[in-house]
C-alpha cells in the first residue's frame, strides 16, 4: 500500500499556525492593548460676560444719545445775531458820551445810553437790593454790562430768585429793582433793551449770553466792571454824584447839566 505523504519541512504545522485565528494587535498571551476612551469636553459660552458687555454698550449709547440731544437743544436756543432775540429794541447812542455830575433826563426808562456819571456801578455779577443811580448804571453799560431791572411790585418771588441766580458772580451782569418800571423785568445794555414778563422766558438767557460784553455793541471794549466802592456804598436813584472823589472814573467829568438825551429807535 502507498504511504501517505508526510508534510515537508513542517509545512503543515506552520501552515496551521499561519492559518490560525490570531487576533491582530494582541500579544502572544492573548491580551491586547486598548486605547483609553477619549472624553470630549464642550466649552460653555460665557453668557454672563456677554450680557454684561451688551448692557455696557447699550448704556453708553443711551448716554451719548442723551448728551447729543441736550447739546442740540442748547444750540437750538442760542442766537448768533441780535435780530434773533424776539422783541429786542435797538437805539442809536453814539460812543464818547460825556460824563456829568448832574442828573440826566433820559428818554428811555430804564435808560440805554447817553450822558452818564464818571463813576460806574459795579457790574461783576452784582445783585443790588436798591434802585441804583441810573447815571452810574449807564456808565456800566458803556463798559459792556447788561443791566437787568425788575419792578418790585410786579415780579414774582420765584422769578426774582431765578434772576439772582443768573446774575450773581457772573461778570458783566448786574441786577437791581427799578421803581415804576411798568413791566416785571427789563434787560438793557448799550443801545439795546428787552422787556419780558417772566424770568423763565428763554430770551432772558439769550440776552445775557449774547449781549453782555459783545464788542459789536458797546463803546469801551475792555473797560473794567469792578468798583468795590459802589458795592459797599451804592448810590441810589435821586442821590448826587460822588464826582471826582469817586474811586472809579475813567474820563474828564463836567458839572454842566446834560441836555435831555434822545435816541432814534
Amino acid at each position: 500500500m502507498a504511504k501517505d505523504p508526510k508534510p515537508e519541512n513542517g509545512r503543515a504545522s506552520s501552515g496551521a499556525s499561519r492559518g490560525g485565528s490570531r487576533v491582530p494587535g494582541k500579544g502572544s498571551g492573548g491580551r491586547g492593548r486598548t486605547r483609553p476612551p477619549t472624553t470630549v469636553v464642550t466649552q460653555q459660552k460665557p453668557w454672563g460676560l456677554i450680557a454684561a458687555a451688551v448692557a455696557v454698550v447699550v448704556a453708553a449709547a443711551a448716554i451719548i444719545g442723551y448728551a447729543v440731544v441736550q447739546v442740540n437743544e442748547a444750540n437750538a436756543d442760542k442766537v448768533t445775531e441780535a435780530s434773533q432775540i424776539t422783541g429786542l429794541e435797538t437805539f442809536d447812542y453814539a460812543a464818547g458820551q460825556e460824563h456829568v455830575t448832574t442828573p440826566v433826563s433820559y428818554t428811555e426808562s430804564p435808560p440805554v445810553g447817553g450822558p452818564h456819571d464818571g463813576e460806574w456801578a459795579d457790574c461783576t455779577g452784582t445783585v443790588y437790593d436798591v434802585d441804583i443811580r441810573h447815571e452810574n448804571a449807564v456808565h456800566s453799560m458803556e463798559h459792556g454790562a447788561t443791566w437787568i431791572t425788575y419792578d418790585p411790585e410786579l415780579i414774582a418771588d420765584g422769578d426774582l430768585a431765578t434772576l439772582e441766580e443768573l446774575v450773581e458772580g457772573t461778570s458783566g451782569l448786574m441786577l437791581s429793582p427799578y421803581a415804576g418800571l411798568g413791566s416785571p423785568i427789563s434787560l438793557q445794555s448799550w443801545n439795546h433793551q428787552l422787556t419780558v414778563d417772566s424770568a423763565d422766558d428763554i430770551r432772558v438767557q439769550q440776552y445775557a449770553d449774547f449781549m453782555t460784553y459783545n464788542a459789536e455793541f458797546y463803546p469801551e471794549v475792555g473797560a473794567s466792571c469792578e468798583n468795590p466802592l459802589f458795592i459797599t456804598d451804592p448810590l441810589v436813584a435821586g442821590d448826587g454824584s460822588r464826582g471826582t472823589d469817586a474811586m472809579a472814573t475813567d474820563a474828564p467829568t463836567t458839572s454842566t447839566p446834560a441836555a435831555e438825551t434822545t435816541s432814534a429807535p
